[in-house]
């Protein structure tokens, strides 16, 4: 039984080195050992462990790590059945079109947003939106939507949370929210970083139940705030013939 433990421990510590990959192409043993609360020796051998397989390749001239060729392979061999979104990339491309921005579904884990697909803009100047990127939940135009349209229980649970910001709770942070559901659609103008903007609305699946975020973004000079809420008829009608394509 100890033996069992300590063998899906080890399993669980090599995903976790896996895992700091969604955050950066490149990582050194001691950073990896780091972002683990690991020792470095145990990282090390699960390193050589990764690297025989093929999961991770060290550069002899920086001594760091990246995935490796087997990541690739198991992912093309992913179904594409499998992603809900690839139904869903036909209108995300007519509404770039439409718009000239960048188009993105967010989902909700925990207090954080996942982005889970995405469709640049062509435009030179554009937001580029990295699938599998992973965002705060507490500001942002997507975050509002996830959050105003979860379910009552969920919303409590999350704005009641130890982690959740002191800031961005009350009775008035509750009301933006019920604003939100009211209007169909949410913004954001230079809340996350200078420059960016973005406007979302909720997509919905034939049970009524919120699915993701579907988000349009790009930088705050095109997407004023007049233009956002010009544009919010055409992305809540996106929205809605995205969640008809669901099952």
């Amino acid at each position: 039984m100890e033996e069992e433990k300590k063998t899906v421990r080890a399993v669980e510590r090599a995903l976790d080195i896996l895992l700091v990959f969604t955050s950066g192409s490149e990582w050194s043993l001691t950073e990896l050992a780091a972002k683990c609360a690991l020792h470095k020796s145990t990282v090390h051998r699960l390193l050589a462990t990764l690297e025989e397989k093929g999961f991770v390749v060290r550069d002899d001239a920086t001594d760091k790590y990246r995935l490796g060729l087997r990541i690739l392979e198991l992912s093309a061999h992913f179904a594409r059945s499998d992603d809900p979104t690839i139904v869903l990339i036909g209108e995300m491309e007519t509404l770039r079109d439409q718009l000239g921005e960048t188009v993105s579904l967010y989902i909700r884990d925990g207090l954080e947003r996942v982005r889970i697909q995405a469709v640049q803009s062509r435009q030179a100047i554009r937001r580029v939106a990295q699938v599998g990127v992973r965002l705060p939940l507490s500001v942002g135009a997507s975050s509002k939507v996830l959050l105003a349209f979860a379910d009552s229980a969920t919303r409590a649970s999350l704005l009641g949370d130890p982690a959740w910001p002191a800031g961005l709770m009350g009775v008035s942070y509750s009301k933006q929210l019920d604003e939100v559901v009211a209007a169909g659609y949410a913004t954001s103008f230079e809340e996350r970083e200078p420059g960016a903007a973005a406007i979302a609305a909720p997509i919905f699946g034939r049970s009524g139940r919120l699915f993701a975020a579907l988000a349009v973004s790009g930088p705050s000079n095109r997407l004023t705030p007049d233009v956002m809420h010009e544009r919010a008829p055409a992305i809540i009608g996106a929205a809605t013939r995205m969640g008809a394509l669901l099952d």
